[in-house]
């Protein structure tokens, strides 16, 4: 054994103690020393998914494991091996016969990097520098989420966690991704604390590449390893086992009083695809709507677009009266005003025209849409309905029979059905638990009534436009 191999298995071995034989086994015992340079390591592994997850949550460990039997190393650099090429195995781990026939030309990915505590690729989904708090511009519609974000932000390890989960739910474009981001751009800048920011599906492609793998386990550890888990856009959480295996790790993290961040486009009790268990731990924290954008707020994003813009063309500018324009009839959301400024930008650098009112208008023409009508809850629809019929809306989610109840029980069910997006069954379940079948009877019997009666029908009507207003 070369004297670099003997240093190898010390290193291993001092691996083994540090990170216990399970996880040893499913990350490490696939590595092979490729070489030994000045104050660097080279080191290899089969898959993209062992490397990514080695350099994001064990980088620091293998690089001191290495410094403890050579002081000067200052540097591991970890590479892919080519599916093709025959992997020497360690001792622990026989190669399969099939590797062991006949050797094959070497083949190795030219993509190297050194091993760092960065979370990348697999620790964690791609991060935007501009996403940040600095750049969150706050007003009436966000500043509780704020707030709260800029809480979780600045604990420290050790604090007590104040709420848990912190859930941030809005429509598209409102900021939510931007406050996850900028969570953990703030977490992991004092290196205190390990922050992981992953999308659901991040999250979800992890674990099924972790089943494939046989690393299961090691994919859990390094879950539940986390400080601050952000999971964003979780409403695309599918599969019963990937669901499950997030359900084992919201409560692992929650009972040992790890801080989790979740964002969705609706609130828990809505996501329908998600078990009962998971919804009901979800609406245990603090829940928290970003609200649409008001003309002010959006007045106040368009300006530090712009700010933003001026950093890199000193010489961009749009005038007052073109950014009251824009604030007073862009009102989708975050993303139509940021594309708003990079479209006067690129046409007054193209054509070197300064912006005025008629260009914006001719630029963002498209932008311009109709007002969104009031997203309608089904709170708001059992609120409304039992304050027009003097009910509770207790009485409505009850079992009780009576004609007094019953009608208005209906009507609320109907309108459910009308004026929202959501399902039978899950309308069903917001009645206190109904067979989607009743529901359907009941939208079937307000329908055939309003065609006939006029009271009901203007009554229906009536609760419409109260809703909507």
């Amino acid at each position: 054994m070369t004297m670099e191999q003997d240093r190898w298995s010390r290193v291993k071995g001092r691996l083994r103690s540090s990170v216990g034989e399970d996880v040893y086994t499913s990350w490490f015992a696939r590595m092979d020393l490729e070489g030994v340079q000045d104050e660097s390591v080279r080191l290899s592994v089969p898959t993209r998914f062992l490397k990514s997850w080695i350099q994001a949550h064990y980088a620091e460990r293998v690089l001191s494991c290495w410094q403890a039997e050579m002081p000067e190393v200052h540097r591991i650099d970890l590479t892919v091996r080519s599916a093709v090429r025959p992997v020497v195995q360690a001792k622990e781990v026989p190669a399969p016969v099939e590797a062991r026939r006949a050797p094959m030309p070497e083949l190795r990915s030219t993509a190297t990097a050194p091993v760092s505590a960065n979370h990348d690729a697999l620790g964690g989904s791609p991060l935007d520098p501009r996403l940040t708090f600095a750049s969150f511009v706050v007003g009436r519609s966000n500043t509780l989420a704020h707030a709260a974000a800029r809480q979780v932000a600045e604990g420290r390890r050790g604090d007590p966690v104040m709420f848990n989960p912190l859930y941030i739910h809005a429509g598209v474009g409102l900021g939510k991704t931007h406050l996850l981001q900028a969570v953990t751009w703030a977490g992991n800048s004092g290196n205190e604390r390990k922050v992981l920011y992953l999308t659901a599906e991040k999250f979800m492609y992890g674990f099924v590449a972790a089943l494939k793998t046989q690393t299961a386990l090691a994919f859990k550890e390094a879950l539940r390893g986390i400080d601050v888990l952000v999971i964003d856009d979780l409403q695309f959480l599918q599969g019963k086992s990937t669901q499950a295996e997030f359900c084992h790790t919201l409560n692992a993290l929650i009972d040992a009083g790890r801080q989790v961040v979740i964002a969705a486009d609706r609130p828990p009790s809505d996501l329908e695809s998600l078990d009962d268990r998971v919804r009901s731990r979800l609406a245990g924290g603090l829940v928290v709507e970003m609200g649409s954008l008001g003309e002010e707020l959006r007045h106040g994003i368009l300006k530090s677009r712009v700010a933003a813009a001026r950093a890199h063309h000193a010489t961009f500018e749009v005038p007052e009266e073109v950014l009251h324009y824009l604030a007073r009839t862009i009102t989708h959301n975050g993303r139509d005003l940021e594309g708003a400024i990079n479209r006067l930008l690129a046409h007054s650098k193209l054509n070197n025209r300064p912006v005025t009112l008629e260009m914006a208008e001719h630029e963002v023409r498209d932008l311009v849409r109709p007002q969104e009508p009031k997203r309608i809850k089904i709170e708001d629809i059992q609120r409304v309905v039992a304050r027009q019929y003097n009910v509770s809306r207790s009485d409505l989610l009850s079992s009780r029979r009576t004609a007094n109840v019953v009608r208005p029980r209906q009507v609320a069910m109907y309108l459910a059905k009308t004026l929202t997006l959501r399902s039978l069954p899950e309308i069903g379940r917001r009645f206190g638990g109904r067979d989607h079948t009743t529901v359907l009877h009941a939208v079937r019997k307000i329908e055939a009534l309003v065609s006939k009666d006029t009271a009901l029908s203007e009554e229906v009507e009536s609760l419409k436009r109260q809703l909507q207003e």
